[in-house]
């Protein structure tokens, strides 16, 4: 196999960014590099700066202290919308990172929506989330959960005036149906943004941030492409989800921060933006969507 064919080699160093932007969502306690390594490699490309994504309490606690380690992090805490069903029903498959878990019931997601409030007050601590709602992997029995979680993390995010990440798969009109039950944070921000382009312009009327990953570049994305080329160029984010969604052509590789640059650019040409304003545009969107 030839070395550019081989999914384990790490895509190579795109060309620098001229205006250095954020990472608005990652994950990098999943990936193969140390905390330093993976920050130092993305800023030489121009991602000066990244979000680290709480799922669990264990994922969250990490965030909030990466963050408070490293000046160019800053963190969300949050668990994750697949995560609530397996603290009340249990995970016998153990698919989770923690293996299997037994049943807790609702005292159980009362007692870790509790620790989640308490890591928010923390100022390194950005925004609350990933949370939301997901009908992909969650089956009938897990919505309830689901959908208290998620009520449970807008209230949170709101009393202590911190960002709202949302994971929305599969559950476009739920998602927005319970932000307007409850009232929306000042600042939402949805994750690797999945709708079409009529949610967009629902999104965009409400202020939503909307945040594309490496997935707009993929072939059979024109739906998110679409998105992209209605939503107004100010509520604009660039994320990686690193380890996943890794951008065209280095798709089924593992994601990493320092790729940015590849959807940034994808995302430019879909806006008919000159990469620097794009880029411009989204560092001032990220640093006013976590307020730092």
């Amino acid at each position: 196999m030839a070395p550019q064919d081989d999914k384990t080699t790490p895509p190579p160093l795109p060309e620098p960014l001229r205006v250095p932007v954020a990472d608005s969502h990652t994950h990098l306690d999943m990936q193969d590099s140390t905390v330093g390594e993976a920050l130092a490699k993305a800023a030489s490309v121009g991602v000066t700066t990244v979000v680290q994504v709480g799922c669990d309490l264990a994922g969250s606690r990490w965030a909030a202290d990466t963050a408070a380690a490293y000046d160019s992090v800053h963190a969300t805490v949050a668990l994750h919308p697949n995560e609530a069903p397996r603290i009340v029903l249990g995970d016998p498959d153990g698919w989770s990172r923690q293996g299997a878990r037994q049943p807790g019931g609702d005292a159980a997601l009362d007692t870790a929506l509790d620790e989640i409030d308490t890591l928010a007050a923390r100022p390194e601590v950005r925004g609350v989330g990933e949370t939301g709602l997901d009908h992909f992997r969650t089956g009938p029995d897990g919505v309830a959960a689901q959908q208290r979680s998620f009520r449970a993390h807008i209230e949170i995010a709101k009393r202590h005036g911190k960002a709202l990440v949302i994971h929305d798969r599969d559950a476009h009109e739920d998602v927005l149906r319970i932000l307007r039950e409850e009232g929306a944070p000042e600042r939402t921000v949805f994750h690797c943004y999945s709708g079409d382009a009529d949610m967009a312009r629902i999104c965009a009327e409400a202020g939503y941030f909307m945040s594309f990953a490496g997935n707009v570049t993929f072939k059979n994305a024109q739906p998110l492409r679409d998105a992209l080329a209605v939503a107004p160029p100010e509520l604009v984010l660039v994320e990686t989800d690193a380890p996943f969604l890794t951008p065209v052509p280095y798709r089924g590789r593992a994601n990493a921060p320092y790729l940015i640059p590849y959807t940034l650019r994808a995302m430019a040409e879909v806006k008919g933006m000159t990469e620097d304003a794009l880029a411009s545009a989204v560092a001032a969107n990220t640093a006013r969507a976590f307020g730092y």
